[in-house]
Protein backbone atom coordinates (compact mmCIF):
# COMPACT_ATOMS: atom_id res chain seq x y z
CA UNK A 1 0.00 0.00 0.00
CA UNK A 2 1.36 3.72 -0.51
CA UNK A 3 2.85 5.60 1.91
CA UNK A 4 3.09 9.07 2.13
CA UNK A 5 5.08 10.12 -1.41
CA UNK A 6 4.21 6.75 -3.04
CA UNK A 7 1.62 6.22 -5.78
CA UNK A 8 -1.54 4.52 -4.61
CA UNK A 9 -0.87 1.18 -6.38
CA UNK A 10 -4.13 -0.60 -7.31
CA UNK A 11 -2.51 -3.21 -9.65
CA UNK A 12 0.34 -5.61 -10.23
CA UNK A 13 1.23 -7.05 -13.80
CA UNK A 14 3.17 -11.01 -13.19
CA UNK A 15 5.84 -10.94 -15.59
CA UNK A 16 5.07 -15.27 -15.84
CA UNK A 17 7.25 -17.72 -17.03
CA UNK A 18 6.80 -17.21 -20.96
CA UNK A 19 8.13 -14.12 -22.54
CA UNK A 20 7.62 -15.80 -26.38
CA UNK A 21 3.72 -16.35 -27.86
CA UNK A 22 4.93 -19.84 -28.57
CA UNK A 23 6.41 -20.90 -24.96
CA UNK A 24 3.65 -19.95 -23.71
CA UNK A 25 1.00 -21.62 -25.51
CA UNK A 26 3.31 -24.83 -24.72
CA UNK A 27 2.81 -24.21 -21.18
CA UNK A 28 -0.82 -23.13 -20.90
CA UNK A 29 -1.16 -26.92 -22.23
CA UNK A 30 1.26 -28.22 -20.05
CA UNK A 31 0.06 -26.62 -16.85
CA UNK A 32 -3.88 -27.16 -18.26
CA UNK A 33 -2.87 -31.67 -18.38
CA UNK A 34 -1.20 -30.39 -14.91
CA UNK A 35 -3.90 -28.96 -13.22
CA UNK A 36 -6.77 -31.01 -14.66
CA UNK A 37 -4.69 -34.26 -13.35
CA UNK A 38 -4.12 -32.44 -9.92
CA UNK A 39 -7.95 -32.12 -9.42
CA UNK A 40 -9.30 -35.12 -10.62
CA UNK A 41 -6.35 -36.83 -8.89
CA UNK A 42 -6.91 -35.49 -5.75
CA UNK A 43 -11.15 -35.14 -5.88
CA UNK A 44 -10.93 -39.13 -6.43
CA UNK A 45 -8.64 -39.47 -3.95
CA UNK A 46 -11.21 -37.53 -1.49
CA UNK A 47 -13.96 -39.81 -2.64
CA UNK A 48 -12.23 -42.40 -2.62
CA UNK A 49 -11.27 -42.20 0.79
CA UNK A 50 -15.95 -41.53 1.41
CA UNK A 51 -16.80 -44.47 -0.01
CA UNK A 52 -14.89 -47.39 0.60
CA UNK A 53 -15.50 -48.10 3.92
CA UNK A 54 -11.83 -49.70 4.46
CA UNK A 55 -10.00 -46.62 4.37
CA UNK A 56 -11.95 -45.15 7.43
CA UNK A 57 -8.89 -44.78 9.39
CA UNK A 58 -6.50 -42.15 10.96
CA UNK A 59 -3.81 -42.89 8.22
CA UNK A 60 -6.64 -41.77 5.10
CA UNK A 61 -8.13 -39.63 7.37
CA UNK A 62 -5.16 -36.90 7.12
CA UNK A 63 -4.62 -38.36 3.40
CA UNK A 64 -7.87 -36.88 2.51
CA UNK A 65 -7.45 -34.13 4.44
CA UNK A 66 -4.07 -33.59 2.43
CA UNK A 67 -5.36 -34.02 -0.77
CA UNK A 68 -7.97 -30.87 -0.34
CA UNK A 69 -4.79 -28.83 0.62
CA UNK A 70 -3.12 -29.63 -2.26
CA UNK A 71 -6.25 -28.87 -4.57
CA UNK A 72 -7.27 -25.90 -2.76
CA UNK A 73 -3.93 -24.10 -2.91
CA UNK A 74 -3.29 -25.00 -6.44
CA UNK A 75 -6.67 -23.59 -7.44
CA UNK A 76 -5.51 -20.29 -6.07
CA UNK A 77 -2.45 -20.29 -8.27
CA UNK A 78 -2.46 -22.32 -11.36
CA UNK A 79 -5.67 -20.68 -12.88
CA UNK A 80 -5.04 -17.50 -12.57
CA UNK A 81 -1.50 -18.26 -14.27
CA UNK A 82 -3.60 -20.24 -16.82
CA UNK A 83 -5.53 -17.18 -17.33
CA UNK A 84 -2.41 -15.16 -18.13
CA UNK A 85 -0.64 -17.52 -20.27
CA UNK A 86 -3.29 -16.58 -22.80
CA UNK A 87 -3.79 -12.52 -22.11
CA UNK A 88 -1.79 -9.81 -23.12
CA UNK A 89 -1.62 -7.85 -19.74
CA UNK A 90 -0.96 -10.30 -17.23
CA UNK A 91 -2.62 -7.54 -13.73
CA UNK A 92 -3.99 -9.20 -10.97
CA UNK A 93 -5.49 -6.02 -8.52
CA UNK A 94 -4.01 -5.04 -5.33
CA UNK A 95 -6.51 -6.53 -2.93
CA UNK A 96 -6.57 -10.11 -5.66
CA UNK A 97 -2.65 -10.14 -4.82
CA UNK A 98 -2.98 -10.42 -1.22
CA UNK A 99 -5.83 -12.48 -0.84
CA UNK A 100 -3.54 -14.73 -3.57
CA UNK A 101 -0.74 -15.13 -1.11
CA UNK A 102 -3.18 -15.68 2.01
CA UNK A 103 -5.23 -18.85 0.52
CA UNK A 104 -1.96 -20.26 -0.79
CA UNK A 105 -0.10 -19.73 2.31
CA UNK A 106 -3.01 -20.72 4.46
CA UNK A 107 -3.17 -24.28 2.97
CA UNK A 108 0.95 -24.89 2.22
CA UNK A 109 0.95 -24.00 5.88
CA UNK A 110 -1.86 -26.55 6.59
CA UNK A 111 -0.14 -29.07 4.44
CA UNK A 112 3.06 -28.72 6.13
CA UNK A 113 1.84 -29.41 9.37
CA UNK A 114 -0.42 -32.58 8.03
CA UNK A 115 2.84 -34.23 7.56
CA UNK A 116 3.91 -34.08 10.49
CA UNK A 117 0.02 -35.63 11.51
CA UNK A 118 0.74 -38.34 9.26
CA UNK A 119 3.87 -38.87 10.66
CA UNK A 120 3.30 -39.05 14.18
CA UNK A 121 0.05 -41.26 12.79
CA UNK A 122 2.31 -43.91 11.91
CA UNK A 123 4.79 -44.20 14.88
CA UNK A 124 1.92 -44.76 17.00
CA UNK A 125 0.28 -47.06 14.31
CA UNK A 126 4.21 -48.97 13.85
CA UNK A 127 5.22 -48.31 17.62
CA UNK A 128 2.49 -48.95 19.65
CA UNK A 129 -0.71 -50.67 17.79
CA UNK A 130 -2.33 -52.10 20.67
CA UNK A 131 -3.21 -48.21 21.74
CA UNK A 132 -3.48 -47.42 18.64
CA UNK A 133 -7.07 -47.01 18.51
CA UNK A 134 -7.39 -44.93 21.90
CA UNK A 135 -4.38 -42.39 20.96
CA UNK A 136 -5.86 -41.69 17.17
CA UNK A 137 -9.43 -41.78 18.25
CA UNK A 138 -11.77 -40.07 15.96
CA UNK A 139 -12.39 -37.23 18.44
CA UNK A 140 -8.31 -36.25 18.46
CA UNK A 141 -8.33 -36.69 14.92
CA UNK A 142 -10.51 -34.36 14.47
CA UNK A 143 -8.98 -32.17 16.62
CA UNK A 144 -5.57 -32.04 14.94
CA UNK A 145 -7.28 -31.52 11.78
CA UNK A 146 -8.61 -28.54 12.60
CA UNK A 147 -5.60 -27.64 15.04
CA UNK A 148 -3.89 -27.78 11.30
CA UNK A 149 -6.09 -25.52 8.99
CA UNK A 150 -6.23 -23.31 12.23
CA UNK A 151 -3.05 -22.63 12.31
CA UNK A 152 -2.61 -22.37 8.89
CA UNK A 153 -5.11 -19.60 8.72
CA UNK A 154 -3.14 -17.34 11.68
CA UNK A 155 -0.17 -17.56 10.20
CA UNK A 156 -1.65 -16.70 7.02
CA UNK A 157 -2.80 -13.84 8.61
CA UNK A 158 0.82 -12.68 10.18
CA UNK A 159 2.39 -13.62 6.71
CA UNK A 160 0.10 -11.34 4.65
CA UNK A 161 -0.60 -8.82 7.06
CA UNK A 162 3.28 -7.92 7.31
CA UNK A 163 4.02 -7.75 3.45
CA UNK A 164 1.01 -5.95 2.51
CA UNK A 165 1.67 -3.18 5.26
CA UNK A 166 5.18 -2.45 3.07
CA UNK A 167 5.37 0.25 0.45
CA UNK A 168 5.42 -0.11 -3.14
CA UNK A 169 6.71 3.24 -4.90
CA UNK A 170 9.05 2.78 -7.92
CA UNK A 171 7.20 -0.38 -9.56
CA UNK A 172 4.39 -2.61 -9.68
CA UNK A 173 5.86 -5.43 -12.26
CA UNK A 174 6.15 -8.85 -9.94
CA UNK A 175 8.85 -11.12 -11.54
CA UNK A 176 6.92 -14.24 -11.13
CA UNK A 177 4.07 -15.56 -11.73
CA UNK A 178 1.88 -15.76 -8.33
CA UNK A 179 1.96 -13.32 -5.59
CA UNK A 180 4.43 -14.48 -3.21
CA UNK A 181 6.26 -12.57 -0.54
CA UNK A 182 9.81 -12.92 -1.28
CA UNK A 183 9.25 -10.77 -5.08
CA UNK A 184 7.44 -8.62 -3.48
CA UNK A 185 10.24 -7.92 -0.52
CA UNK A 186 12.34 -7.23 -3.72
CA UNK A 187 9.67 -5.26 -5.47
CA UNK A 188 8.73 -2.91 -1.78
CA UNK A 189 10.62 0.26 -1.60
CA UNK A 190 10.59 -0.03 2.18
CA UNK A 191 13.31 -1.44 4.62
CA UNK A 192 11.93 -4.86 4.48
CA UNK A 193 14.85 -6.87 6.60
CA UNK A 194 12.94 -6.77 9.80
CA UNK A 195 9.57 -7.99 8.16
CA UNK A 196 11.91 -10.78 6.47
CA UNK A 197 13.28 -11.51 9.73
CA UNK A 198 9.95 -12.58 11.41
CA UNK A 199 8.49 -13.93 8.34
CA UNK A 200 11.35 -16.52 8.00
CA UNK A 201 11.29 -17.04 11.85
CA UNK A 202 7.68 -18.04 11.14
CA UNK A 203 8.75 -19.77 8.16
CA UNK A 204 11.76 -21.89 9.93
CA UNK A 205 9.21 -22.83 13.03
CA UNK A 206 6.73 -24.50 10.26
CA UNK A 207 8.83 -26.41 8.62
CA UNK A 208 11.86 -26.82 10.62
CA UNK A 209 9.19 -27.95 13.37
CA UNK A 210 7.43 -30.32 11.57
CA UNK A 211 10.08 -31.97 9.99
CA UNK A 212 12.09 -32.99 13.60
CA UNK A 213 8.61 -34.36 14.09
CA UNK A 214 8.85 -36.36 11.19
CA UNK A 215 12.69 -37.33 11.22
CA UNK A 216 11.90 -37.94 14.92
CA UNK A 217 8.76 -39.79 14.42
CA UNK A 218 10.11 -42.21 11.40
CA UNK A 219 13.29 -42.82 13.73
CA UNK A 220 11.26 -44.68 15.99
CA UNK A 221 9.54 -46.10 13.27
CA UNK A 222 12.47 -47.52 11.40
CA UNK A 223 14.16 -48.95 14.73
CA UNK A 224 10.46 -50.39 15.12
CA UNK A 225 10.18 -52.05 11.62
CA UNK A 226 13.93 -53.63 11.55
CA UNK A 227 13.05 -55.63 15.13
CA UNK A 228 9.42 -57.41 13.36
CA UNK A 229 9.91 -60.47 12.88
CA UNK A 230 7.10 -60.74 10.28
CA UNK A 231 8.36 -60.32 6.60
CA UNK A 232 4.52 -59.09 5.48
CA UNK A 233 4.64 -56.92 8.56
CA UNK A 234 7.80 -55.43 7.01
CA UNK A 235 6.71 -54.98 3.68
CA UNK A 236 3.38 -53.41 4.58
CA UNK A 237 4.80 -51.16 6.75
CA UNK A 238 7.89 -49.70 4.09
CA UNK A 239 5.49 -49.80 1.38
CA UNK A 240 3.33 -47.21 3.66
CA UNK A 241 6.31 -45.19 4.79
CA UNK A 242 8.31 -44.85 1.52
CA UNK A 243 4.84 -42.98 -0.27
CA UNK A 244 4.68 -40.93 2.38
CA UNK A 245 8.87 -39.87 2.85
CA UNK A 246 8.62 -39.57 -1.16
CA UNK A 247 5.60 -36.88 -0.78
CA UNK A 248 7.64 -35.14 2.22
CA UNK A 249 10.70 -35.33 0.33
CA UNK A 250 9.76 -33.09 -2.69
CA UNK A 251 7.69 -30.96 -0.72
CA UNK A 252 10.46 -30.06 2.07
CA UNK A 253 13.30 -29.78 -0.79
CA UNK A 254 11.57 -27.05 -2.17
CA UNK A 255 9.94 -25.33 0.14
CA UNK A 256 13.56 -24.55 2.20
CA UNK A 257 15.24 -23.71 -0.89
CA UNK A 258 12.88 -21.08 -1.21
CA UNK A 259 11.84 -19.59 2.11
CA UNK A 260 14.73 -20.41 4.36
CA UNK A 261 17.73 -19.49 2.57
CA UNK A 262 19.22 -15.61 3.14
CA UNK A 263 17.69 -13.10 0.50
CA UNK A 264 20.70 -12.47 -0.65
CA UNK A 265 20.91 -15.24 -2.78
CA UNK A 266 17.18 -15.00 -4.54
CA UNK A 267 17.29 -16.01 -7.70
CA UNK A 268 14.49 -15.09 -10.24
CA UNK A 269 14.88 -18.08 -12.39
CA UNK A 270 15.92 -20.47 -10.30
CA UNK A 271 13.06 -19.69 -7.70
CA UNK A 272 10.46 -19.62 -10.55
CA UNK A 273 11.24 -23.20 -11.06
CA UNK A 274 11.42 -24.21 -7.41
CA UNK A 275 7.73 -22.44 -7.18
CA UNK A 276 6.47 -24.55 -9.96
CA UNK A 277 7.36 -27.76 -8.70
CA UNK A 278 5.53 -26.82 -5.05
CA UNK A 279 2.80 -24.94 -6.54
CA UNK A 280 1.94 -27.27 -9.39
CA UNK A 281 3.60 -30.57 -9.53
CA UNK A 282 3.30 -31.82 -6.48
CA UNK A 283 -0.37 -31.28 -5.94
CA UNK A 284 -0.02 -34.22 -8.65
CA UNK A 285 2.19 -35.90 -7.63
CA UNK A 286 0.69 -36.83 -4.49
CA UNK A 287 -2.29 -38.68 -5.16
CA UNK A 288 0.13 -40.65 -7.63
CA UNK A 289 2.53 -41.25 -5.30
CA UNK A 290 -0.11 -42.42 -2.47
CA UNK A 291 -1.56 -44.60 -4.83
CA UNK A 292 0.56 -46.30 -6.75
CA UNK A 293 2.88 -47.44 -3.49
CA UNK A 294 -0.35 -48.21 -1.13
CA UNK A 295 -2.02 -51.51 -1.79
CA UNK A 296 -5.09 -50.61 0.17
CA UNK A 297 -5.51 -47.73 -2.21
CA UNK A 298 -5.33 -49.63 -4.74
CA UNK A 299 -7.59 -52.50 -3.83
CA UNK A 300 -9.89 -49.78 -3.30
CA UNK A 301 -9.80 -48.05 -6.47
CA UNK A 302 -9.67 -51.42 -8.38
CA UNK A 303 -12.91 -52.42 -6.62
CA UNK A 304 -14.73 -49.17 -7.65
CA UNK A 305 -13.80 -49.69 -10.91
CA UNK A 306 -14.63 -53.39 -11.41
CA UNK A 307 -17.97 -52.83 -9.19
CA UNK A 308 -21.26 -53.76 -10.83
CA UNK A 309 -25.01 -52.99 -10.10
CA UNK A 310 -26.90 -56.23 -9.42
CA UNK A 311 -29.97 -56.03 -11.18
CA UNK A 312 -33.21 -55.25 -8.91
CA UNK A 313 -34.96 -58.56 -9.74
CA UNK A 314 -31.85 -60.31 -9.05
CA UNK A 315 -31.50 -58.44 -5.57
CA UNK A 316 -35.20 -59.62 -5.27
CA UNK A 317 -34.65 -63.23 -5.48
CA UNK A 318 -31.69 -63.00 -2.89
Amino acid sequence: MARNNCTLLTEFILLGLADTLELQAILFSLFLVIYTLTVVGNIGMILLIRTDSRLHTPMYFFLAILSFADVSYSSTITPKMLVDFLSEKKTISFAGCFLQMYFFIAFATTECILFGLMAHDRYVAICNPLLYSLIMSRTVCLKMAAGALTAGLLNSVIHTGYVSSLSFCSSNIIHHFFCDSPPLFKLSCSDTRLHESILSTFAGVNIVGTLLVILTSYCYILFSIFRMHAGEGKRKAFSTCASHLTAIMLFYSTSIYTYLRPSSSYSLTQDKVASVFYTVVIPMLNPLIYSLRNREVKKALWNVITRKRVPPFLGLLG
